[in-house]
């Protein structure tokens, strides 16, 4: 997959492509049947399959959040849309020269004149320009003038009648239901970083765990949560049963909200190194033990049932983004 951040002098032949647009945070099912649709409109026509999408997400530009918000912050995301089979990724950086382009300069100068794509497909809640007053009547409208040939993809719906939604997701993480969340993704909700040094106690009382900053991801519900644990060992990624607290450690007067990860069967120096956190069941809220001792006790009751729930599941392949298990 070729990664372009701007377009000003986009090579011929990233150009006449057929081109999904979108923010895409998540990618959810609803995401994924828009870029199914222009994969499959590429393969129809014999042309390049691509997808322009924005970085930052333009609600964080805008500064219209206050917390945390990114379901698939752009390593994942970039990840994802090749397991997609994406063969050009147009990622533009949202600034303020972007955010000020009324809805006719995106399509006449971006899209026709620097992207200048041969088809583009957009979900049915598609916005652009500023202000977001640019709607797909105008798309297809500008579309046809411009040779630019236009498909609306209209909502998906899950087995319960709900769109599937980047905001939907969002809430049911937020309220400790990551099944609900991965049954609208279509995978297990995972974030990834690096490795930090911690206090190290986990290490000193029998359940050393690696910690993980989570950036820009949305904070999922405070506490316990059975994962699973994907390290990569050179080629390959290497996925380990685990259980992981989301929290402030209060136990300890801890203060700042990390992700600390326990993978069973595993001890080996991962500081420093990206570690995939998969989220698959919640099992309880986080809570202030009375010592070291009643924590340890705790925390060996939620191993004994993160083992428990992980083996009954028997995840494989399809539940994880773009590595065999």
């Amino acid at each position: 997959m070729r990664i372009f951040r701007h377009v000003g002098d986009l090579p011929d032949s990233a150009k006449g492509a057929v081109v999904a647009i979108g923010n895409f945070d998540g990618l959810h099912r609803g995401h994924q049947q828009v870029i199914a649709t222009a994969r499959d409109i590429a393969r129809t026509q014999s042309r390049q399959f691509g997808v322009l999408t924005f970085e930052p997400h333009p609600r964080a530009f805008f500064g219209r959040v206050d917390a945390p918000f990114r379901l698939t912050p752009f390593r994942i995301k970039v990840r994802e849309l090749q397991v997609l089979g994406v063969e050009l990724l147009f990622a533009l950086r949202f600034n303020k020269s972007l955010s000020q382009r009324t809805a006719e300069n995106f399509l006449s100068e971006l899209l026709h004149q620097g992207i200048a794509p041969a088809h583009v497909v957009v979900g049915y809640n598609f916005k652009y320009g500023s202000g977001r007053d640019g709607d797909f009547d105008l798309l297809a409208a500008r579309g046809k003038e411009l040779g630019i040939e236009v498909t609306c993809v209209e909502p998906a719906r899950d087995e319960v009648n709900e769109v599937y939604s980047s905001t939907l997701i969002r809430k049911y993480l937020t309220n400790g239901q990551p099944q609900r969340a991965a049954a609208l993704l279509g995978h297990l909700w995972e974030v990834e970083g690096r490795v930090g040094t911690g206090r190290q106690l986990g290490r000193t009382i029998g359940f050393p765990t690696a910690n993980v900053d989570l950036g820009e991801a949305i904070r999922p519900a405070r506490g316990v949560y059975s994962i699973r644990g994907g390290v990569r060992v050179g080629e390959t990624m290497r996925w380990y049963d685990g259980v992981a607290n989301v929290g402030v450690r209060p136990t300890v007067d801890g203060e700042t909200l990390i992700l600390e990860a326990h993978l069973f069967d595993f001890d080996e120096d991962i500081y420093g190194k990206y570690l995939r956190v998969a989220f698959v069941d919640f099992l309880r809220a986080e809570q202030k033990f009375d010592g070291i001792d009643a924590l340890r006790a705790q925390i060996a009751e939620d191993s004994r049932q993160a083992r428990e729930l992980l083996q009954a599941r028997a995840l494989g392949a399809g539940d994880f983004i773009g590595e065999d298990m």
